[in-house]
């Protein structure tokens, strides 16, 4: 049976269309979203500069520029495609949801076409193609991600249960990464050489279990909170701006999101590099992306509890202190086996998948406060400044990790790269993730303000703020 709960007259903010109860259908279908984003998105991240150095020859500091390039222009698209979505009508399937049915389909052609070299073509060939195929996918990721994301906030209005998107929403990139990262290297390397037809093969096949997740989550996901278009968005986006500057949760966790999101960025690129060749074994980077996911499941079940009885900031920032001291370790120790250095930085990755568990809640809690400043629900325009952060991190990483990688003196063309090389790619693995991790334990300690307490009062706020205009 449907309910209809009107929140307020036309000058209210948002109405709310029980169409279903929120449950389990919903959290699935959340879940698989992000599944479906994250086959390409870790497969593109952990992956693809390897492609590039490796198959098509490109130098590593050229790749990083490319990075760097594209991930800035993505950023812009998030923005630009988060506005074009707060000034669309919800339809009959809502006002996110549909788009993820119309641009998933061209976003998956275009991240397989990446990853197909036409033999025989110049070294300028291969590097406009790769520009132009990455420019392409990166701007088509962001129709969808960001209609998904931003879809979150009209599922349902609980913030218990937008927690639990949030929780479900990791679920769905952990497996993603766990297939990708477990069954990747064995399908993209052969005799621990990357293979180009083998990467093109494992594109096709991760192409077709995206578009799944994509119809999934479009079939199982039910928008119950009808926002209104913002018609002139040019009289409005004045008031936007200011909201978005007085939002002091929002600049740290954009801050802090920024900083990880390099770091990770980071870590799945050089990761390849450590293992292939400061190890010696890349097909040990299975094993790692085993159990990187396993630390994700463990976490899980321990993440709500903590969360309801210290808060997120609080169950975070503890999360980001045990992997920085972990990593900062680990440079300490250049002399472990692979499975010794594997097992230790299990105990980081344990820390950190704290914050990605509860990141998406931050989210939710930033959009909040964004309303509770400004009055307007802006869902679309906050989160796509929320991936803008992290776009800029992507860049970032990209750029960082190609010049480093340059800079230790990492040379493809070497089959066996100088102890100086190897010694530098043990350095980027280990104590700048160290330092990063604590930097972003430094800002959610002193910077983020919403701790439990005050995202209780935030919510007592708002609701009393969006009473006044019955």
């Amino acid at each position: 049976m449907e309910q209809h709960v009107n929140l307020g007259t036309a000058r209210s903010m948002h109405t709310m269309v029980e169409i279903k109860k929120f449950g389990l259908r919903d959290k699935l279908g959340y879940l698989f979203g992000d599944f479906g984003n994250d086959f390409f998105f870790i497969l593109v991240s952990s992956f693809l500069m390897v492609y590039y150095t490796d198959i098509f020859g490109i130098s590593a500091v050229t790749v990083g520029m490319l990075f760097l390039v594209a991930r800035l222009w993505d950023a812009v698209a998030d923005v630009t495609w988060g506005r074009f979505l707060d000034s669309r009508k919800a339809g009959k399937h809502g006002k996110f949801k549909p788009w993820i049915f119309r641009m998933s389909f061209p976003l998956v052609i275009s991240g397989v076409l990446m990853f197909v070299k036409i033999p025989g073509m110049s070294d300028g060939f291969y590097l406009a193609y790769a520009f132009v195929s990455y420019l392409i996918w990166g701007t088509l990721y962001s129709t969808v991600n960001i209609s998904y994301g931003s879809m979150a906030s009209v599922i349902t209005s609980d913030p218990v249960e937008r927690t639990t998107l949030s929780t479900f929403r990791t679920m769905g990139g952990s497996l993603a990464s766990l297939i990708i990262n477990v069954a990747g290297p064995l399908i993209l390397f052969v005799d621990n050489k990357a293979d180009a037809s083998r990467f093109t093969l494992g594109a096709i096949i991760f192409g077709i279990l995206s578009i799944s997740c994509y119809m999934a989550c479009y079939k199982l996901s039910t928008e119950r909170i009808v926002t209104p278009e913002i018609k002139d968005r040019k009289s409005h986006l004045g008031r936007t701006l200011k909201g978005l500057l007085r939002n002091k949760p929002l600049l740290a966790i954009l801050t802090a999101s920024l900083i990880f999101m390099m770091c990770n960025m980071l870590l799945g690129a050089v990761n390849v590099y450590l293992f292939k060749d400061f190890f010696g074994h890349a097909a040990v980077l299975s094993l790692v992306g085993f159990i990187q996911i396993g630390t994700v499941f463990i976490a899980i079940p321990l993440a709500k509890p903590l969360v309801a009885k210290f808060g997120k900031k609080e169950t975070a920032s503890v999360g980001m202190l045990i992997a920085g001291l972990v990593y900062t370790l680990l440079y300490f120790l250049p002399h472990l086996s692979s499975i010794s250095f594997i097992a230790i930085s299990a105990v980081g990755m344990f820390g950190y998948a704290f914050f990605n568990l509860v990141v998406w809640a931050f989210v939710t809690d930033v959009i909040d406060y964004h309303e509770y400043v400004t009055g307007l629900r802006e869902d679309g325009t906050v989160y796509s400044v929320y991936s803008f952060s992290r776009k800029v991190g992507q860049a970032i990483a990209g750029g960082i990790g190609g010049v480093a990688l340059t800079a230790v003196g990492y040379d493809a063309t070497h089959k066996i790269q100088t102890q100086s090389a190897l010694d530098g790619i043990h350095t980027i693995a280990t104590l700048v993730p160290g330092i990063v991790f604590l930097v972003v334990f430094i800002i959610l300690v002193f910077f983020y303000p919403l701790t439990k307490q005050q995202s209780k009062q935030l919510t007592i706020d708002l609701t009393s703020k969006r009473q006044t205009l019955l």
